[in-house]
């Protein structure tokens, strides 16, 4: 993945809600003191509002996580597209609460919970219940929710309530008859989407917790961000992470406004195209349509045309003879649309029978599994993802899993590639592509065959040992004098040796975690020359 190449720990845009990611704007900031006054308070019944993907989980995560009394004890309930029965029943299993005499009807869930409350209050014990999505709460379920209100002392309510929901919720509990309800609800909170300054902040904030050094989204690329997100957190961390891969498949570390755009439409599934729609252009193109259609119409009918004069008697009929086939030459622009006219007609396995002749090899689509078969040959897969740096130092074949526009994959055959333009066989016939067309379409995944070296591992760690190891040593020795080990004769993966490989693979810009595996491999074999293999160095074609 991309994080080691932008040094990242993990990461750092993901949709999931972490509390260590919280980014306390000023809204969010203000929410979760409401919500910390909700949960603290004697009673409180609070509402909390927000569109989409503001953030509003990610604020109840970090209330339970670490903003929780000690005395607190908490109910969640997530599935709000429930009866009254199921909604109370959810109550008393995060509650640990068991009916009576396995009496599940909503009287004996209701005594049942009534009874639990009084001893947690009698124990200096409180009772939250924090219900997520209630805008999808009916009407009867949120009457039971009233009821539940009335649940208290002399002094003070035994069940502390907080209500989490989109903005549907506001207009839900302004129903005439849900008005004493709405009445009881003492604090309301509406979540904003962030500013641009917010949404930049926000960015760097996350990428911090990620373990950034450096910067990776410039300041232009921040803004567009803001600008296509309108500010909600999650668009944010759907853009952001899709342009981090973008760069990534570009071999770039610094995420620009252009790749932020082609991310946001490859999310989206469409790419805008600039017209310039003038009255010429269009008159010309109605002109042109319309010759194009009387032709053809000519053509189908095949007219003959009688002409008649009044001074000679006799007829003449003068047939018009069949007009030229006229064609309009309307070629594929872009690698997507032509991926887009083939995808009905596209052969399947192509790619991979292609990929196998190119290793002097005969694919059987009707046998064994297409790694099985590479495997008979001595040769081994590797499903992996990587930039275009990361194909060109590993100089093989390979097969890119592409999209087109229309949101359809395609299998393309990588045969050539050089400092701007690929050649590719696309369902079976070769042609080249800018390789900033290819990477609109391309986000990293490919499918390569390799050949391992004749009775050596596939992979090295800390647990390897015996004539492998030495093999492995010998071999990184011979590619520089830096690589050569204290001790060749040592047949255990040391620390030592994990430290080399390090260097090996931090030269050879791979992904640098001490263990030796294909990738890492490969480039050793690749640089030795150790084994006969097609490279894409070449089967280049592409000269421009």
């Amino acid at each position: 993945m991309y994080t080691s190449f932008f040094g990242l720990n993990e990461k750092p845009f993901s949709i999931t809600p972490d509390p260590r990611y919280l980014f306390l704007s000023e809204r969010h900031s203000e929410a979760l003191a409401h919500l910390i006054y909700g949960v603290t308070d004697i009673g409180g019944f609070l509402q909390l509002t927000g569109e989409v993907g503001t953030g509003k989980t990610t604020l109840v995560r970090s209330l339970l996580a670490s903003r929780m009394p000690d005395n607190a004890n908490v109910a969640v309930v997530l599935n709000s597209q429930i009866t009254t029965q199921e909604f109370l029943l959810t109550i008393c299993e995060e509650l640990d609460i068991a009916a009576k005499k396995n009496n599940n009807s909503i009287k004996a869930l209701t005594d049942s919970l009534n009874e639990y409350l009084l001893k947690a209050h009698a124990s200096g014990k409180k009772t939250i219940l924090i219900i997520d999505e209630a805008q999808n709460l009916s009407p009867v379920v949120l009457e039971q929710i009233r009821l539940l209100t009335n649940l208290e002392t002399a002094k003070q309510k035994l069940l502390q309530i907080i209500l989490i929901g989109q903005p549907e919720l506001r207009d839900l509990l302004r129903r005439n008859d849900l008005r004493q309800l709405a009445q009881r609800i003492t604090g309301r909170y509406h979540l904003e989407p962030l500013s641009k300054e917010e949404t930049i902040q926000y960015i760097q904030h996350r990428l911090r917790v990620a373990g950034a050094l450096i910067e990776i989204f410039d300041e232009k690329a921040k803004k567009k961000i803001f600008y296509l997100s309108k500010g909600i957190p999650r668009l944010i961390n759907i853009i952001c992470d899709r342009s981090l891969l973008g760069a990534y498949s570009l071999d770039q570390q610094l995420v620009t406004k252009k790749i932020v755009c082609h991310a946001k439409n490859e999310i989206s599934g469409e790419i805008r195209k600039k017209i310039n729609f003038s009255f010429e252009s269009i008159l010309i193109s109605i002109i042109a349509f319309a010759v194009i259609t009387i032709f053809g119409w000519l053509y189908v009918k095949k007219i003959d045309i009688n002409f008649s004069s009044q001074e000679d008697s006799s007829k003449a009929t003068i047939e018009i003879k069949k007009p030229p086939i006229i064609r309009e030459n309307i070629k594929p622009k872009t690698l997507s649309e032509k991926l887009m006219l083939i995808y009905e007609s596209e052969k399947k396995d192509v790619s991979v029978d292609t990929l196998f002749k190119l290793w002097g090899l005969t694919f059987l689509p009707e046998s064994k599994d297409t790694c099985l078969q590479a495997a008979d040959a001595g040769l081994e897969c590797i499903f992996q993802r990587t930039s275009w740096n990361g194909l060109r130092q590993l100089d093989r074949p390979a097969i890119l899993k592409v999209i087109d526009k229309n949101g359809n994959f395609h299998d393309v055959v990588l045969l050539g590639l050089n400092a701007n333009v690929a050649d590719l066989s696309i369902n079976g016939e070769i042609a080249s592509h800018p390789i900033n067309e290819i990477t609109d379409i391309w986000f990293g995944d490919f499918m390569m065959l390799w050949q391992p070296i004749d009775g050596i591992s596939t992979s090295f760690s800390s647990r390897s040992s015996g004539p492998d190891v030495l093999w492995l040593r010998e071999s990184l020795a011979k590619v520089n004098i830096k690589y050569l080990s204290d001790n060749m004769e040592n047949d255990s993966y040391d620390k030592e040796l994990e430290e080399i490989v390090k260097q090996f693979q931090q030269d050879n810009r791979l992904k640098v975690d001490g263990l030796v595996g294909q990738q890492t491999l490969i480039i050793l074999n690749s640089i030795l020359n150790l084994t006969k293999s097609p490279r894409l160095s070449n089967l280049n074609r592409a000269q421009d």
